[in-house]
């Protein structure tokens, strides 16, 4: 599983030593790899989330931060799971989308993902769809799951910001 805030406090800890005057001899003498590799974390914790054995979930429409109007139309892909309707059952390596709108991702993944105004299931198996928003800005999450609505561990989510005009 993925541990955010440790990958956030070293990322804090990395800029910090960057741009610090009394480093810039050592950092002259730190290896390109490991520079190289560091930059790549940095991009795809921001980006997309990814799960065991290389699955990945990702928003495709709308681009993070992109001024939109409602209804906004929210598409997702995959990789390594494959999307299927939740009357499919669970089955491993498939599941369907779930959209969580404006509140934090479940705190306990091992339960189903509930059902209200903020999260929104995807249990046909479609991979978008059109949700009405207020104006104003909103954070829309994906989170994957098998067909009894629970997330796969290592979740499988991605985060975007939109602001409705």
């Amino acid at each position: 599983m993925i541990n955010h805030k440790k990958i956030n406090s070293l990322k804090e800890k990395y800029f910090l030593f960057l741009f610090d005057k009394g480093n810039q001899k050592k950092m002259n003498t730190i290896d390109s790899k490991i520079f190289i590799v560091l930059s790549l974390l940095f991009a795809a914790t921001n980006v997309f989330a990814q799960g065991q054995h290389g699955s990945a979930v990702t928003i495709t429409d709308p681009p993070n931060g992109a001024v939109v109007s409602s209804p906004v139309k929210v598409c997702m892909s995959t990789e390594g799971v494959k999307v299927q309707p939740a009357k499919k059952g669970v089955n491993e390596g498939k599941g369907h989308h779930h959209i969580i709108v404006d509140v934090e991702l479940p705190k306990d993944l091992s339960k189903p993902i509930g059902k209200d105004a903020n999260h929104i299931h995807m249990g046909d198996g479609s991979t978008c769809k059109e949700i009405k928003l207020s104006v104003g800005k909103h954070i829309i999450r994906t989170l994957f799951a098998k067909g009894n609505h629970v997330p796969y561990n290592s979740p499988l989510t991605a985060t975007i910001t939109v602001n409705v005009k």
